[in-house]
């Protein structure tokens, strides 16, 4: 397998911001795509010099040297193909809805380098799902970060039957590369590990407000002060960002779809978006 140097990552929201700054600290060049000159633009002034210091306060031997090169490392497009030009790798990190994800790497496919590697980090979906739009099912995998990739620098990589077992090892030794601890998967599993264990904990909390059994913060207080964690369910959906666990509720079951309406009528609709917003189930605007 050749070696990686260009990296491409596509969408500028929470996770895929930070992946793609996460890339850049680590030493790589880093092309960042999003929809349009307005939401690339907003990315550039706001979300990754505030990553860059969120990197120089939190993260050990950050200097304002190392978090302004990595900056510098970054570029930012709007044009799919310009921001494919001779990439190595690529990691989708566009919303959890299958017909954005299907047509993004549609589009990709197009213009990207034969040899670049595509991968998703889709938290619950598939990688044999979205493959047949990739047009290289040979040498597409999930990539799938936990939010604070900082922090928590967990990488799972996830291949399908058809993916290259080279490309699969490439992966991996990319992710140590970029600072990630890296879990392999040994066969597909919706939610990967991860989210096999932090969804329907999530969802069990969310069953206790929805149904009225508690006020989000009871829930919370419950659970840090009971097992210790640090953080309550309703802190690590803020962390997360409300839309993510929308869209996986509302393509669930029944009462996963009847979580996710109560969680737009009563907090998205109103903007209430999580920390990154500056309101979720918790207010961060006096922060």
């Amino acid at each position: 397998m050749g070696e990686i140097k260009k990296v491409l990552v596509l969408g500028t929201g929470v996770l895929g911001s930070q992946i793609a700054y996460q890339t850049a600290y680590s030493g790589f060049d880093v092309a960042v795509y999003d929809i349009s000159d307005e939401v690339i633009g907003k990315a550039r002034d706001t979300t990754f010099p505030a990553l860059a210091q969120t990197y120089l306060s939190q993260v050990k031997g950050a200097t304002q040297e190392s978090v302004d090169a990595a900056l510098a490392r970054l570029s930012y497009h709007s044009d799919m193909a310009s921001a494919a030009a001779d990439i190595d790798i690529a990691i989708e990190a566009v919303p959890e809805v299958p017909k954005i994800k299907e047509q993004v790497f549609g589009e990709l496919n197009k213009v990207a380098p034969e040899q670049a590697i595509f991968c998703t980090n889709s938290s619950t979906l598939l990688p044999s799902e979205l493959a047949p739009y990739t047009g290289r099912p040979d040498r597409f995998l999930a990539l799938h970060f936990a939010n604070r990739v900082w922090q928590f620098n967990t990488a799972e990589v996830m291949g399908t039957p058809q993916t290259d077992q080279a490309v699969f090892d490439r992966v991996v030794e990319f992710a140590k590369q970029i600072g990630m601890v890296p879990i392999p998967l040994h066969k597909e599993k919706s939610g990967y590990v991860l989210n096999s264990l932090l969804v329907p904990f999530l969802s069990a909390a969310a069953e206790l407000a929805e149904g009225g059994y508690a006020d989000p913060s009871a829930v919370d207080d419950v659970w840090r002060i009971a097992t210790g964690a640090p953080l309550g369910p309703f802190q690590i959906y803020d962390i997360i960002g409300l839309n993510t666990p929308y869209n996986i509720m509302i393509h669930g079951d029944a009462e996963q779809q009847k979580l996710g309406r109560w969680l737009k009528e009563n907090y998205i609709d109103k903007g209430y978006l999580g920390l990154a917003a500056g309101r979720g189930f918790y207010d961060y605007s006096g922060k």
